[in-house]
Parts: structure tokens; C-alpha cells; sequence
């Protein structure tokens, strides 16, 4: 007996054996099985599945002035959806992030023009409420404990109230003034909401602004501390603290990305319109989230990438204008979404087998 079992293992570190024979938990997958693991890859095939019919059922969309349309549409969500997918791998999610974008702008408008100094002190103010609003949400979930879903659905109605109410006490409307002839509003729409030309059609800035904080993003999650911390707070906070992580910082501070979004998206609205509506933001909330579950990011946490929610709000921003320039009834732009939402977590559950499968 003991011959055999010394016999064995020389058959399998023999020259040229050792390589084609191994147990289930060192075996290599295949490489399709490895990339379809990764969070974006299946959003990107989607994207690419509707960006093909749409190229079909719509002509119009093959027009440059159209595309050009589409992914600007695209990066106003996009560029919203980045920071809540960071916040959604760090395991929380955050209600208020619609309503936030609109108190942002409405800070902006109304101090500026109330107190008719420079634009750029209401761009300023607005940035300290909109990282306050952050801060204030991510304090209040790890000193009480309390589910994101509860503290950020007090913030939004908190906020949804607020907008309204102060809105008409300060202005005696629901919108705010025109600001376009105040100092430094040609140069703070320049930068949040300005266009430039590409081969005779016009882009807007925040198509460049989405990219550039999508690469950002990326870089942060797969080269930084940082960006370990994200996943390892969205995956076990005990273990992460046990650690050493700090828990606190990273929560608070993925908030705060949330709140810095909401303002730079509530500048290109101010500087794009002139003036904000006070009810507006209700819902959007909603996009965010979906278009960050629909790029791969689990509600569960600890998973996820920010390219991933980049195709998700293409698909958003492709479907929105594609319903259009085929000449359908945009009522069905909301069943798209939801047939777009529940096939994209059935494929995120997938993958999330594939990745942890042995």
C-alpha cells in the first residue's frame, strides 16, 4: 500500500503531466467565462444590442447631430450615476440624490441674484450645501446605524420640501430668476454647460465631463487605497474595520462624492436653463440607481466597476432619444427602462455566479 500511494504523486510532477492535471479549485476557466465575470462586459453587450436596433428602427439616429444628442442626454446621468455606483459598491445607496441636483442649483440661483454679487459665489455656496447635504447623510448612518434607505428617504422628502417652500418665500414663484445677465455667468456656463464642435456637430461639455470623471473613478477603484477601502466596506464594514479600514471615512466620504455630483450636475442645469424649477429632481433618484444596477453594481454591495454605469446610462440616454427619433409614443419609455432594469439584474446575478464559481 505504500508503494502505491509514493507512486502516485510521481505520475502527477512528471515532465509535461503536471500542467494537464488539476483539481477543481486551481482549474483556469476559460477566458469567455472570465470576461463575461467582469460587472461591465455584460452591460456593454447590452448597450451594443440596443445601440444596433435603435440604429435600425430609428434612421435618424445614424445622423451625428443625433448621436452627439443621445450621449449628452446620456452624460446627464452618467455623470450622476458614477458617484452613486462608488456609493452603491460601499454598500449604501442614497434617495436623495435627484432632489439634491435641484437644491444645489436653487442655492446657486437665489443667493447669486438676491444678493446680486458674482455667480460664482452662488456656485461656491451651492458646492458647501450640496458636500454638507453629503456629509450630513453619511454622519447620520454611522452614528445611528440606521438603513441608507431610511436616512436618505428623510433627506429627500427633508429637501423636496425645502425646495419648494423657500423657493416661493424668496422669489413668491416656484422657479427662480433669470441670472443670464449677472457677472460671471458667461464663464461659469462655459464650463457646466457650454458646446464645442467635432466635425461640424455640436458636443456638449458634459459628454467630455463624464468621460474625464469615469476614468477618474476607475482609476480610483482599481489603483488606490481608496478605492480598496470601497470594496471592502461594501463587502463585510466589520471585517474592513478589523482591518484597519476606516470605515467612518470612506462611508461619510462616498456621501460627499454623491453631494459633489449633485452639484455639478445642478450647475449645467442653472447655466443651461438660466433658471431652475423648484419641483423638479423627484425620480431621478431612481435613474441613478438603475443605471448604476444596470452597469453591474450589486444592492448588496462590494461589487461593481464605474465603467459599468457609463454603458448604463448610455442605454438610458439610447433608449430616451431612440423612442423618440423612431416616432413611437415616448409613453413607453418608462417599460423600456423597467424591461432594461430587470434583464440587467438577472444578467447581474449571473455573472455574480460565474465570478464565484470555483
Amino acid at each position: 500500500m505504500s508503494m502505491t500511494q509514493q507512486a502516485d504523486p510521481a505520475v502527477d510532477t512528471s515532465p509535461g503531466s503536471g500542467p494537464k492535471r488539476s483539481d477543481g479549485r486551481t482549474r483556469e476557466r476559460p477566458l469567455a467565462l472570465r470576461l463575461l465575470a467582469r460587472p461591465e462586459v455584460g452591460v456593454f453587450l447590452g448597450a451594443v444590442a440596443v445601440l444596433v436596433f435603435f440604429l435600425f428602427a430609428a434612421p435618424p439616429v445614424r445622423d451625428g447631430g443625433s448621436m452627439a444628442n443621445i450621449l449628452y442626454q446620456s452624460s446627464t446621468i452618467g455623470i450622476m450615476a458614477l458617484p452613486v455606483a462608488l456609493l452603491m459598491i460601499g454598500g449604501e445607496f442614497d434617495l436623495s440624490a435627484g432632489v439634491a441636483v435641484i437644491t444645489s442649483a436653487l442655492t446657486a440661483s437665489m443667493l447669486s441674484y438676491q444678493l446680486t454679487v458674482n455667480v460664482w459665489t452662488g456656485v461656491i455656496v451651492a458646492l458647501v450645501v450640496s458636500l454638507a447635504i453629503g456629509f450630513f447623510n453619511g454622519w447620520m448612518l454611522v452614528k445611528t446605524g440606521l438603513p441608507s434607505f431610511l436616512v436618505t428617504l428623510g433627506t429627500f422628502l427633508i429637501l423636496q420640501g425645502a425646495n419648494l417652500a423657500i423657493t416661493k418665500l424668496v422669489t413668491g414663484n416656484v422657479a427662480t430668476d433669470d441670472i443670464s445677465d449677472m457677472d460671471g455667468f458667461g464663464q461659469a456656463r462655459d464650463l457646466f454647460a457650454s458646446s464645442f464642435e467635432v466635425g461640424g456637430v455640436q458636443v456638449k461639455i458634459t459628454v467630455v465631463w463624464w468621460l474625464v470623471f469615469a476614468a477618474l473613478a476607475t482609476w480610483v477603484l482599481l489603483r488606490t487605497r481608496y478605492g480598496n477601502w470601497i470594496f471592502a466596506v461594501g463587502g463585510n464594514k466589520d471585517s474592513a474595520r478589523a482591518v484597519g479600514v476606516p470605515v467612518t471615512f470612506t462611508k461619510i466620504s462616498l456621501f460627499m462624492l454623491v453631494g459633489f455630483g449633485a452639484w455639478f450636475v445642478g450647475m449645467h442645469n442653472l447655466f443651461s436653463f438660466n433658471t431652475v424649477q423648484s419641483g423638479e429632481g423627484v425620480g431621478q433618484e431612481l435613474i441613478y440607481i438603475a443605471a448604476a444596477v444596470i452597469g453591474g453594481c450589486l444592492l448588496t454591495g462590494g461589487y461593481g466597476s464605474a465603467i459599468g454605469p457609463v454603458f448604463g446610462a448610455f442605454m438610458f440616454g439610447m433608449v430616451q432619444q431612440g423612442i423618440v427619433y423612431a416616432g413611437w409614443n415616448p409613453d413607453w419609455f418608462k417599460a423600456f427602462l423597467g424591461v432594461m432594469l430587470l434583464g440587467a439584474t438577472l444578467i447581474n446575478l449571473w455573472v455574480r455566479r460565474t465570478a464565484t464559481r470555483r
